[in-house]
């Protein structure tokens, strides 16, 4: 078969693999769509604290089964995954976290991910399609990631969520506020994708800190409350280090983008304020199934976010021109067929 390895950063070359086969607990799929995702692009770069190389990227997917010892799924059906390889055993996993498992292999990046045109997966890492298009299913990875961050702060209706970056995690992270009743502030130095945040999201307020104030904005829009909840979806070190000013007093500060260096704020700022910061990895299996539901009941519709769809043999030439943002791209999406 033929896959797609990330050599080293910036490095892509197409090589012959065998096609796997089935092995006990193991399910083989057809990949039918991959999207691209931020951990990809800084795997390219070389900036992604969790990466080796060689590797194969790919952990949004769609796909056709194969083959699988599951009766409860069915040769030819359209599935995604849940890409995080759990091992089921440590202190993470006993309490339900499978998400941050101690030893975990997450698709793509710690092991080969979904640039091939098959690959073996974990059978209780399929999810059921549910007449969900191939361009869905490969979104619900990325906006369960969102959902997870959601959950994670406990968004209650009506109260002010400042939303920090507006790429795809970050419009996921803004529809399942919204669907949890937050008043969502989006954070953003392109306009482009703060239009976009307005347009296709009905997002009412929108800030650009290389053009505004944003602790006068926050005020005027909070009514001088400030934000009870914050989530970063940059990884950029900057922004997430200055936007422990704009917490309110008990507010929530909700890590999900993620970078290499440190977090660095003020102690008695953050103290005052009686703040929780908490990070937010990967996501659960109850976040896929709210995503899902969200899209079958029409709440969240994330095919607009596709900006850029490329074939399989295109990708190697494509992927660069993805990290430059004058070329307006939100999610790329790869077609295997």
């Amino acid at each position: 078969m033929k896959t797609l390895v990330c050599t080293t950063p910036g490095t892509f070359e197409y090589q012959d693999a065998e096609t796997p086969q089935l092995s006990a607990g193991e399910s083989i799929l057809k990949i039918k769509r991959v999207g691209i995702c931020g951990t990809d692009l800084h795997a390219f770069t070389g900036t992604q604290p969790f990466f080796n190389y060689p590797r194969r990227l790919g952990h949004e997917l769609a796909a056709e089964i194969i083959e699988t010892d599951d009766k409860s799924f069915g040769k030819g059906e359209a599935v995604t995954i849940i890409p995080y390889f759990y091992c089921g055993k440590c202190i993470a996993c006993r309490n339900g976290k499978e998400n941050c498992c101690t030893s975990i292999n997450v698709c793509g990046v710690h092991i080969d991910g979904a640039m091939a045109e098959y690959i073996s997966v974990p059978t209780y890492s399929l999810v059921h399609g549910e007449g969900l298009s191939f361009e869905e299913l490969a979104l619900v990875e990325p906006l369960a990631i969102g959902a997870h961050g959601v959950r994670r702060a406990g968004v209650s209706k009506d109260e002010f969520v400042l939303v920090l970056g507006a790429g795809p995690i970050g419009l996921g992270i803004m529809e399942f506020a919204r669907i949890a009743g937050g008043k969502v502030i989006a954070l953003d130095i392109n306009d482009d994708r703060l239009n976009f945040c307005k347009e296709k999201l009905d997002i009412e307020y929108t800030i650009n800190p290389t053009k505004e104030n944003v602790t006068e904005v926050l005020q005027q829009i909070t009514n001088n409350d400030m934000p009870t909840v914050i989530i970063d979806a940059t990884g950029n070190q900057k922004a997430i280090n200055g936007a422990f000013q704009y917490l309110a007093h008990g507010g929530r500060y909700v890590l999900v983008g993620l970078q290499k260096g440190e977090i660095s704020f003020i102690h008695p700022e953050f103290h005052k304020r009686e703040s929780t910061l908490m990070s937010s990895r990967n996501a659960n299996r109850v976040d896929f199934e709210h995503v899902i539901d969200s899209m079958k009941k029409g709440l969240v519709k994330p095919t607009t976010y596709i900006t850029h769809t490329v074939g399989f043999d295109e990708v190697k030439d494509e992927f660069e021109s993805w990290l430059d943002p004058k070329n307006g791209v939100i999610k790329a999406m790869i077609n295997f067929d």
